[in-house]
């Protein structure tokens, strides 16, 4: 289960950003994960909350907005819905994409820390 190297290293990086801002308490972490990133979100949230026992995000909650696969066709100038499993088919004029514009996204693009 590759979800728990993954929230560990949520973990370790949003009690950096914590510590950055002068706190050491984390109550909420917010990730983008896209569709093809090859995350279970269930089985993200299910290791951030073993992982986060013993840290400064032990009471942490994790949110996940999860980022649907789109992809663009240069040809006909149309952004489409990749889908699982991913077919970049333009579904518009019927040729392929070569370009994917959303979809493979692991970020943290927020936490919110305690108040000090």
């Amino acid at each position: 289960m590759h979800e728990l190297s993954i929230a560990t290293a949520i973990i370790e990086r949003a009690g950096e950003l914590a510590r950055a801002d002068g706190t050491d308490t984390v109550l909420e972490v917010t990730v983008r994960v896209g569709e093809l990133a090859g995350v279970v979100p269930d089985a993200l949230d299910f290791a951030f909350e073993v992982a986060r026992d013993g840290t400064a995000l032990a009471a942490a909650r994790l949110v996940v907005e999860q980022v649907p696969a789109r992809a663009w066709c240069d040809p006909c100038a149309a952004e489409f819905a990749v889908g699982i499993p991913p077919f970049f088919w333009c579904p518009r004029c019927d040729r392929p994409s070569t370009e994917l514009r959303s979809g493979r996204e692991l970020e943290i693009t927020g936490i919110e820390p305690a108040l000090a």
